[in-house]
C-alpha cells in the first residue's frame, strides 16, 4: 500500500465500524458499545501513545467514564450519541476523584463537529477544551492524514488485526487460483531454477535483509504456506508447472528493482508489481481490495519463504528441517 492507499483503507475500516454501530446499535447496543470501548482504547493508545484501559474492567458500571489513562491523567467517554446534553451529562456527574485529569469525548458513529463550538458546562473543572478534546471520525481521519507513511502503515496494521474480517477458505483458494493462473500465463521459462519446497528460517532471513514493517506481513501471511503448496501441487500434478511460472514471475519483479531499492521499499515494490500485473490482465475479475491485498501478500510472502526473492543469510544455504 502507498500512503494514499493507507488513508483510504483507514477511512474504509473506521467508516464501516461507524456504520455497523449505527445499524446494529439498537439491536445489540450493550455488546457493541463494550466492543467499541475496547477497540477505541487500543486504537487511541496506538494513535496517540496513551495507556488507556477500559474502566469497566476495573470498576464495573462506572458513571460517565469509559476509558482511563492514569499515567497521562486522561478520562474518556465513548458514546454513539453526539449531543450537548450527552457531553454535559458526563461532565456534571461526580468526577471529583478525577481532579487534575483531562476529559475527552469520543463519538463513535455521529459527527460531533457542531459540539466543538458550543459552551459546555464543566462544574468539576476537568481539563477540557471542546475544540481539541471532542473526537469523531472526521477529526480522527484528519489527524491520521497528517501522519507520515510509516505511522499510517502502523495504523493500517493495527486495524487489520483488530477489524479484519474472517477469511473464507473456499473463496480465498478460488481467488488465489485465479491469480496464479494469471501470473502463470506469462512466459517465464527462461528462468527455470528450482525452488525450495521447505521454508527457510524466516526470522533469520528477515533480519539479514533488514526488513522492518515487512516483518509483520511476512509473519502473518507465511501461515498460508501449506495452502499455497497444496494449490501448486494440484496444478503441477496436471503438468501445468504453474508453481515455477508464478515464482519466476515474482522473482523477475524483484530482480528488476533490486539495483535501486532495498529492504522494505523493495518488498513493497515487488508486492505492487505483482498486484498491478494481476489487475492489468484481461482475465482478472475484480474482487474487493482487501481480498486482492490478501492474495497478493500471500503469494509474495510464499516466494520469500521459498527464497525466490531477497538474499539468504550468509552461511545459511540449506532449508530448515
Amino acid at each position: 500500500m502507498n500512503r494514499l492507499n493507507h488513508v483510504d483503507y483507514i477511512i474504509h475500516k473506521l467508516s464501516a465500524l461507524a456504520t455497523e454501530i449505527e445499524q446494529r446499535g439498537k439491536l445489540n447496543l450493550l455488546d457493541l458499545h463494550r466492543h467499541s470501548e475496547d477497540f477505541y482504547a487500543h486504537f487511541f493508545n496506538e494513535l496517540f501513545g496513551w495507556r488507556l484501559q477500559n474502566l469497566n474492567t476495573i470498576k464495573p458500571n462506572a458513571e460517565a467514564i469509559d476509558l482511563i489513562d492514569h499515567t497521562s491523567k486522561i478520562v474518556i467517554q465513548v458514546s454513539a450519541t453526539a449531543t450537548k446534553a450527552k457531553v454535559e451529562s458526563a461532565l456534571t456527574k461526580d468526577l471529583s476523584e478525577y481532579n487534575g485529569y483531562a476529559f475527552k469525548f469520543i463519538s463513535i458513529s455521529k459527527d460531533a463537529g457542531d459540539l466543538r463550538d458550543k459552551s459546555l458546562a464543566n462544574p468539576h473543572r476537568l481539563t477540557f477544551d471542546p475544540k481539541t478534546d471532542i473526537h469523531d471520525l472526521t477529526s480522527i481521519l484528519r489527524y491520521i492524514s497528517g501522519l507520515g507513511a510509516d505511522n499510517q502503515r502502523r495504523i493500517v496494521a493495527f486495524l487489520k488485526k483488530e477489524l479484519g474480517v474472517e477469511v473464507d477458505p473456499v473463496k480465498l483458494e478460488s481467488n488465489l487460483s485465479a491469480m496464479i493462473t494469471i501470473l502463470a500465463k506469462e512466459d517465464w521459462s527462461s528462468d527455470d531454477a528450482a525452488f525450495e519446497t521447505i521454508p527457510f528460517d524466516i526470522d533469520n532471513k528477515i533480519e539479514f535483509n533488514d526488513l522492518n514493517h515487512a516483518r509483520d506481513i511476512i509473519e502473518e501471511y507465511s501461515l498460508h504456506y501449506p495452502r499455497i503448496a497444496r494449490i501448486y501441487a494440484d496444478y503441477d500434478r496436471e503438468g501445468n508447472n504453474k508453481s515455477l511460472s508464478v515464482l519466476n514471475a515474482i522473482k523477475r519483479f524483484y530482480v528488476a528493482h533490486k539495483a535501486r531499492l532495498s529492504n522494505d521499499a523493495l518488498f513493497d515494490k515487488v508486492t505492487e508489481c505483482v498486484s498491478e500485473r494481476v489487475q492489468e490482465s484481461a482475465n482478472f475479475v475484480p474482487i474487493p481490495e482487501e481480498e486482492l491485498d490478501l492474495c497478493i501478500n500471500i503469494l509474495v510472502v510464499d516466494a520469500f519463504t521459498r527464497c525466490k526473492i531477497f538474499k539468504n543469510p550468509v552461511g545459511y544455504a540449506h532449508a530448515a528441517s
